[in-house]
This record gives structure tokens, C-alpha cells and sequence, in this order.
């Protein structure tokens, strides 16, 4: 069995003296293990940072084996990653929701997306919005993807103001004001249209709700609890969003979302 496939560098551990198991989120085979011979030389040990892109060639005698790997360095990041606290928690972040993902299961979405928001994180003022829009593409994966493009009571597109935690779908503002105190609030950066970035609080209410969506679905039917480095790159992300709107007072960035479209 034999493949060649590009990826991003996730970690490694340890195997043996000299060599290490390095997991990599591939583009086409998921998040994929494989031992790396020669590992841990001083050739190595900077091309299998967390975050660089590769390229790797897979073989096995048969496709249940773990596997060797042959990397091959494609776009050397890691260094740049250690710049700021944001991109330190935000590589070790994503690559903690992306283990929550089954291995060797193809998500290229997912990891187009991470490719995107890697090579952002040196804006810190722009990385909490792009994450919390990953946080919701792996939900849509694991199967309990959010609905916020109609009202989950009149169907309207128009005047989204509030997610229901019950059900995860989106509600028009004159139907949740009652309970709005029951509700999430939506963060209009979330809705399709809006040019403006997020400012810190519609960002620190965007991490409130995937955190819960997380909590509730996926972290408590499996046992787990959330990821020190989530919680250190929230608070990272946050007081970076700050620090640029006390900077640029009076002005209105654009959300880097609608920045990077054509």
C-alpha cells in the first residue's frame, strides 16, 4: 500500500531512540499516523513542528498498519506560529477538535479551512472570528451542525437575532425577545452579508455558544473535557480583538472572512 498526499504537521510522539510517530492531517486521508524513521534528527525536528505543511508518502504491507512515512517539508510555519500566544493555543486548539475527528476519515474541508486560518494567525485581531467559524464547520462534521440561516419558527431569513441551545437553529428577533434570556444571542459576524468584523463581544458570545454546543453534544456523551489550550486561546483571541479596536477607534474593519473572498 503506497500514497502520496499533502498535510499538516499536528504532532508527534516519541518511538524508540531515534525515530517518532508523527500525526498529520492529510488532505485526502484525514488525520493519518505514521512512524517516522529518523525523527528526531536535527534535520527532522523542524520540518515536524505543529502546523508546517508537507508532503507525505505513506506505505504499508497492509492499509491497518500503521506505517511508514517519508516527509517531505512544503511551507516551514511553525516558526512563525510561536509569535504570539494566539497562534501557539490556536494550532495546539485545532489540532485537539480535529482528534475528535475518527482517523483516516477524509475531512478536506476541514482541512482546507485550517490551512486558511494557519496562515492568518499572525493577525491575532483577525484569528478568533476564523475560529469560531472552524469551531462551527467541525460541528456540521461530527453531525451537529448549527442552522442559522432561517428562523426555526417563521422560516425568515431576515432579523436573526438569537440561537435556541435546545435546538441549535436560529430565531428572528421579534420571536425570541420573550425569551431572550433563555436564548443565545447571535453574533451578527455570523450572518451571511455582514462585512464588519466582530468586536470582542460578539466574539466572547460566539465562544460561549459553540463552547456549550461542544460541551452538551460532543465532550459529554464522550467523557472528555474541553481543551486547556480552547480556553487559552479564547482569552488570547479576545483581548488581541480589543487591543485593535482601542487602536483603531472609530473605524470599522473588515471581517477577514469578507476580506478573503473574490
Amino acid at each position: 500500500m503506497e500514497w502520496i498526499d499533502r498535510g499538516i504537521v499536528l504532532g508527534v510522539r516519541r518511538h524508540g531512540e531515534t525515530s517518532v510517530i508523527a500525526e498529520v492531517m492529510t488532505h485526502g486521508h484525514g488525520r493519518h499516523l505514521g512512524l517516522v524513521r529518523g525523527g528526531r534528527s536535527r534535520r527532522m525536528q523542524p520540518v515536524l513542528q505543529p502546523g508546517n505543511v508537507v508532503e507525505v508518502t505513506w506505505r504499508a504491507r497492509l492499509d491497518e498498519h500503521l506505517g511508514m512515512y517519508q516527509v517531505e517539508p512544503l511551507a516551514l510555519r511553525a516558526a512563525r506560529l510561536m509569535e504570539n500566544a494566539t497562534s501557539v493555543y490556536g494550532v495546539q486548539a485545532m489540532a485537539a477538535l480535529l482528534r475528535l475527528l475518527p482517523e483516516r476519515d477524509p475531512h478536506q474541508r476541514l482541512f482546507e479551512a485550517m490551512d486558511i486560518i494557519l496562515e492568518s494567525l499572525h493577525a491575532p485581531h483577525e484569528a478568533g472570528e476564523l475560529f469560531v467559524r472552524f469551531e462551527l464547520a467541525m460541528l456540521d462534521e461530527l453531525g451537529f451542525g448549527l442552522d442559522l440561516a432561517a428562523c426555526a419558527v417563521t422560516g425568515a431569513r431576515d432579523r436573526l437575532a438569537y440561537v435556541s441551545p435546545k435546538t441549535g437553529r436560529a430565531v428572528v428577533d421579534h420571536v425570541g425577545a420573550p425569551w431572550s434570556d433563555r436564548l443565545f444571542a447571535l453574533p451578527p459576524f455570523l450572518l451571511r452579508g455582514r462585512a464588519e468584523a466582530a468586536d470582542a463581544q460578539e466574539l466572547a458570545a460566539a465562544f460561549r455558544m459553540t463552547a456549550y454546543f461542544f460541551d452538551r453534544d460532543i465532550y459529554g456523551p464522550r467523557g472528555l473535557t474541553r481543551p486547556t489550550a480552547r480556553d487559552g486561546f479564547v482569552a488570547a483571541a479576545l483581548k488581541a480583538r480589543q487591543k485593535f479596536a482601542d487602536e483603531t477607534t472609530g473605524t470599522h474593519p473588515v471581517s477577514p472572512t469578507e476580506k478573503a473572498a473574490p
